[in-house]
């Protein structure tokens, strides 16, 4: 049976209820989705450590990788060295011999 074509046409309570609650739950995760995607934003978004402009090696050396930490970073050689250098001096740190 089709619903009559007057304006007056009022859906049953029970519909109406969870027509509310459908609408609510939207409003539920649309708020879930933004705050997620907002501590992520904030999380990932803070300023990381400044980068050295000029990196020194020793002659003969060629960097293979390299990493930082808050005070230090370190650069890994092609002659299976890692080298831990001073952030603030620039200045080398220390010396790991990989074996």
């Amino acid at each position: 049976m089709d619903a009559p074509e007057t304006a007056e046409y009022q859906p049953p309570r029970s519909l109406r209820i969870l027509q509310a609650m459908v609408t609510l739950l939207m409003v539920v995760m649309m708020a879930g989705i933004i705050a997620i995607a907002s501590l992520l934003w904030l999380r990932y978004s803070k300023a990381q450590a400044p980068l050295p402009e000029l990196i020194t090696l020793p002659d003969g050396t060629q960097a293979t990788a390299y990493t930082q930490g808050s005070d230090w970073y370190a650069v890994v050689t092609n002659d299976d060295q890692i080298l831990i250098f001073d952030r603030a001096t620039g200045r080398l740190r220390q010396t790991i011999n990989i074996e």
